[in-house]
């Protein structure tokens, strides 16, 4: 009687899985749940320190286009959407009797701001940050790390997906009316600095 190859085809499966994941969201496979960029953010500059990881910056301009946002440079748009202060880690949040770690916790973290083109804020800097657990195995280091490699890809993503809900609400109608509270806050500032 042939054996089953069921536990091999589901060992194998996750990793294929896994790594199938990767890949299109890499290829800038748009992730489910994503809300659509308003066209009054058109057209958008995004621009990236250089702490920024290629995997997150990519991210987000693949998000933008999938949803026909029209990206151009800083000079030629209208809106900047500008990411800084990119901070990944990797903490030990579970022991093994013999204190080792049995699990670990790896955190991206950016910042994130939206200006119009006459440096007016729309978003202020906002941290966004995404967070995942895996379990590790001393016995099986290569595969782990592979492992983690694969979900530092996800949090980006995931980091991607927060920032295009951030700016999914900004309709034509919200952008003025944020325009006209900031215009009537520097006009307040500057009345109070003129008055007696």
């Amino acid at each position: 009687m042939p054996m089953s190859r069921a536990p091999i085809t589901s060992t194998l499966a996750r990793p294929a899985a896994a790594l199938l994941l990767a890949g299109l969201t890499g290829c800038g496979f748009q992730l489910r749940g994503a809300p659509p960029v308003s066209p009054a953010l058109q057209p958008l500059a995004v621009t990236c320190s250089q702490d920024i990881q290629d995997t997150l910056c990519n991210a987000v301009r693949s998000q933008l286009e999938l949803g026909e946002v029209e990206l151009k440079s800083p000079a030629n748009a209208a809106f900047v959407l500008n990411l800084s202060d990119f901070q990944r880690n990797r903490r030990a949040s579970a022991i093994t009797a013999q204190a080792s770690a049995a699990e670990y916790t790896l955190r991206h973290s950016v910042d994130m701001s939206l200006t119009s083109a006459d440096r007016i804020p729309l978003i202020a800097d906002t941290r966004l940050t995404a967070s995942e657990s895996y379990r590790y195995d001393e016995t099986n280091v290569l595969a782990k790390r592979q492992e983690e490699e694969t979900l530092r890809i996800q949090l980006d993503e995931r980091l991607a997906q927060q920032i295009i809900f951030r700016l999914a609400p900004l309709t034509d109608e919200r952008i003025d009316a944020i325009r006209e509270e900031y215009e009537a806050s520097i006009d307040a500032e500057e009345t109070d600095s003129t008055s007696p």
